[in-house]
């Protein structure tokens, strides 16, 4: 039977982690109150991080961005998006990758 937390991220009671994902104080308290599922949508999240600021994670100072990020996300309620972000598939006009302009805005007079 599947070790079950009360997930502090999602508030219900959820299957936990195998064992504890990060070393120290932090990996004992994510392993004790945060669900595989939660924690799942924690990977998503750094990912999104890693590639939005272009992060270097030898980097110490990118290890001490993300593992702040992760305290956040897992324990904090309001999570923020990068500056900038939009949903891949948003096609807001002043996005990335969006917006109408593109490919031939106005006909040459």
């Amino acid at each position: 039977m599947p070790r079950m937390v009360k997930c502090a991220k999602l508030g219900r009671e959820l299957e936990g982690l195998d064992r504890p994902p990060v070393p120290g104080e932090l990996g004992k308290k994510i392993f004790e109150n945060i669900s595989k599922e939660a924690w799942e949508m924690w990977k998503k999240q750094s990912t999104l991080l890693i590639n939005h600021y272009g992060l270097a994670l030898a980097d110490p100072q990118a290890q001490k961005f993300l593992r702040d990020e992760m305290e956040k996300f897992l324990f904090e309620e309001m999570v923020v998006m990068p500056e900038g972000w939009s949903p891949e598939g948003a096609g807001s006009s002043d996005a990335k990758g969006g917006g109408g302009a593109k490919g031939g805005g106005s006909a040459k007079k």
